[in-house]
């Protein structure tokens, strides 16, 4: 029974503080008519207060980082990653890189900002910028790796060019981290060291790098950057290995194109209310933003301070209601860590500093960031059906296969004219149209298994292709099925550009015609495609098994296991951008070194799992095969889901349609087998291929780009026709 649709589309633009406050406060007043899309570059969005305490080795990466994807997940946010590049207001769409522009009714950005370079030659292409901070933070990461080679004095030259808060915290982290026989450190401040600060809290951290070892370099404007060589005003030259910018924040240089009223220094002009000077369903948070009445430094602070007024008046606005007006305060507390877990406080003329600061700070941070690990409720959903079981999207939805091939076997000895028994097996049906023209031919559907309809089609159209690369077919022509979710007829036509969008790219890409398809309304998103394919030549056949064979899996294990591990609000989501990775490579140029290499036989890892796909090559013969679990390729995250009891829907189903065939050891399924079991989603192809020809296979499957196949296991004789026909070691 549907209860409520989707009318209108809320765009956050960001993963900024403020937005990240946003989504929490909105999850406890959702509005049913409004659908909420998340749109960020990442799945992580760092919280910088604690970065200098990731840098000094205090905290752990995901200490420091909001988990973006996974806290949209808890609240049915929808999540989408990609880079904004424009906006066009008379449109209302954000501009995408590499994809369909994103539509919105109402817009809010938070999307930070970045260090100035003032426009000082050199300095783009030798400097480092600190923000945006997941590319400082790999930067910094290969400094690590660097500091076993040393230069001729024995220590690595880093220069930090800024003397705010942000570059005095960094430059201690580092001190602290690598230790001052290993690193030299010049801090370039162009004018005062932390000029907006008392005189004492200013004469600690003096004091501090003084006693670090610490080079400060006050009123020295940088003039020009060359290849590890700095010069300043004064005239003075400065050699680096590492430059890292952290100078007065800018604002991203295509937030002027926009046409949206900007400041001098870019960023976007916004009233009390939070609303884009001039257009009342834009609004703006963050660094990003400049209060026209009431202008501020950038701080996360004011960020954090921005958050309820901008989720109230987001909701406000939508419903036509009163909007609230932001006072920023003209002072805030300032925590400076100092590396060694030490910490100066700073505020108007009160100071202190101490071990007892930093433990101060420490609770803050840890208290700001145990918001989003907490349980909340889910905004409502556009639709219900009355069933509140959680199944799995993608391939994880199938049917059985034991239920499906008892049902299938029935129907072919009850209709043989109608159903071929000899392909009930294989990944697509063969159909001989004359003595030099075959055809080959699939259907495949999948439920939505991520939020993005654009990723969606690209996914359901790669998967359906799968199965005719799986018999060594090229793609001809495709069919296509829809279900777009109920909602407005605005919306529904959003989904369909983005979800046809992906589809078509792939089908492009493939080099397959889109000849026309069907929708419908449903109460979930889902897509699949008829497609059809061309054999010329040799053909890849599921049931070619020899004995002596290697078994080659040429993508690791583990889509199905970690989307319901999403679905339950417990994905990483760094693994689940691992795992979208893995399904957006095509198996087609696996396909073609199979045909080249003259592999035996082949089929896709789909649904029933590798060895409920495994079972169906050795149907019907005297073979057996043994797999080693030791060498079986997994996805990131895949072993901690199985740990905590987490499972594809379809899982139990797979276990039993292989259990009667299987040889475990001790003769029991154990937690480390599962991955053996788990539907997968774009899964790779598991290719039989002779012993003598296994590593040259392997070699030009990994310089084709799939880095993770291995040989996974061999097959031979079934020696006693009661010897189970899988064997798994280990």
């Amino acid at each position: 029974m549907i209860t409520s649709s989707w009318q209108r589309d809320l765009v956050l633009l960001g993963g900024g503080h403020s937005h990240a406050l946003v989504l929490r406060m909105l999850a406890m007043q959702a509005d049913p008519a409004t659908r909420i899309t998340l749109l960020s570059l990442d799945s992580h969005t760092p919280y910088s207060g604690m970065l200098p305490g990731l840098l000094a080795g205090h905290y752990s990466w995901s200490d420091a980082h909001i988990d973006l994807r996974k806290f949209c997940s808890r609240t049915g946010v929808r999540f989408i990653v990609a880079r904004a590049i424009g906006i066009d207001i008379e449109k209302g769409e954000v501009n995408l890189e590499g994809r369909p522009a994103l539509p919105f009714d109402v817009l809010s950005i938070d999307i930070g900002s970045q260090p100035g370079l003032e426009d000082v030659p050199g300095a783009r292409d030798f400097a480092t910028l600190v923000k945006p901070i997941h590319s400082f933070y790999q930067r910094w990461q290969m400094v690590e790796k660097r500091l076993a080679t040393a230069n001729d004095d024995g220590k690595l030259k880093i220069l930090l060019v800024g003397g705010g808060a942000g570059s005095v915290e960094l430059a201690l982290a580092m001190r602290h981290r690598s230790g001052a026989q290993r690193l030299a450190i010049k801090l370039v401040c162009g004018a005062g060291l932390l000029e907006s600060y008392n005189s004492r809290a200013r004469k600690t951290v003096r004091q501090h790098c003084r006693e670090q070892g610490i080079e400060l370099l006050e009123n020295a404007r940088v003039v020009q950057v060359g290849e590890q060589v700095l010069s300043t005003a004064d005239g003075s030259k400065h050699r680096f290995d590492e430059l890292f910018w952290c100078t007065a924040a800018v604002a991203e240089g295509w937030l002027r194109d926009t046409g949206l009223p900007c400041d001098s220094a870019g960023f976007l002009r916004v009233t009390d209310t939070l609303q884009v000077q001039g257009y009342a369903h834009i609004f703006a948070a963050g660094d990003v933003a400049t209060q026209l009445d009431h202008p501020r430094p950038k701080a996360g602070v004011y960020a954090v301070r921005q958050a309820p007024v901008l989720a109230h008046n987001l909701l406000a606005c939508l419903r036509g209601d009163k909007l609230r007006e932001h006072r920023p305060q003209r002072r805030f507390l300032s925590l400076l860590s100092l590396g060694d877990k030490l910490a100066v406080a700073d505020r108007g003329v009160f100071s202190a500093s101490g071990s007892w600061v930093w433990r101060w700070k420490d609770r803050i941070d840890r208290k700001f960031m145990a918001l989003f690990d907490e349980r909340l409720p889910a905004m409502r959903a556009a639709v219900t059906t009355g069933d509140e079981s959680m199944h799995c999207g993608g391939c994880g939805a199938k049917l059985p296969s034991k239920m499906l091939r008892s049902g299938l076997q029935q129907l072919a000895e009850n209709y043989p004219l109608v159903i071929d028994a000899q392909q009930l097996y294989e990944d697509a049906a063969l159909l001989e149209l004359s003595a030099d023209q075959r055809l080959v031919q699939s259907i495949d559907v999948l439920r939505s298994l991520v939020d993005d309809p654009w990723l969606m089609g690209r996914i359901a159209v790669l998967h359906a292709l799968s199965d005719l690369y799986a018999m060594g077919a090229k793609p001809h022509s495709a069919l296509a099925s829809l279900t777009i979710p109920f909602a407005g007829p605005q919306l529904q036509q959003r989904d369909l550009q983005q979800l046809m969008s992906g589809a078509v790219e792939e089908l492009q890409r493939a080099g397959c015609r889109l000849l026309g398809g069907h929708t419908l309304e449903g109460p979930e998103l889902a897509m699949g495609f008829t497609v059809n394919g061309e054999l010329s030549g040799a053909t890849l056949a599921k049931q070619g098994l020899q004995s002596g064979d290697q078994l080659v899996l040429c993508k690791p294990l583990g889509t199905g296991v970690l989307f319901a591990a999403q679905q339950q609000g417990q994905a990483d989501g760094r693994w689940i951008s691992t795992a979208i990775a893995s399904m957006l490579q095509s198996s087609a140029a696996a396909a073609s070194l199979a045909l080249e290499q003259g592999v035996h036989a082949a089929t896709d890892i789909t649904g029933f799992g590798l060895l409920g796909h495994l079972a169906e090559m050795l149907q019907g013969s005297d073979l057996q095969a043994r797999i080693e679990l030791s060498r079986i390729p997994v996805l990131p995250g895949v072993e901690k889901c199985f740990a905590a009891g987490i499972a594809s829907t379809l899982q139990p189903g797979n276990i039993a349609s292989v259990e009667s065939l299987l040889d475990v050891p001790g003769g029991v399924i154990k937690p480390r087998h599962q991955v053996l079991f788990d539907p997968q989603t774009c899964g790779g192809l598991l290719l039989s291929v002779a012993a003598a020809q296994a590593s040259d296979l392997l070699q030009a499957l990994r310089s084709a780009g799939y880095a993770e196949a291995e040989i996974v296991g061999e097959v031979t004789f079934l020696a006693d026709p009661g010897t189970a026909p899988l064997t798994i070691v280990g």
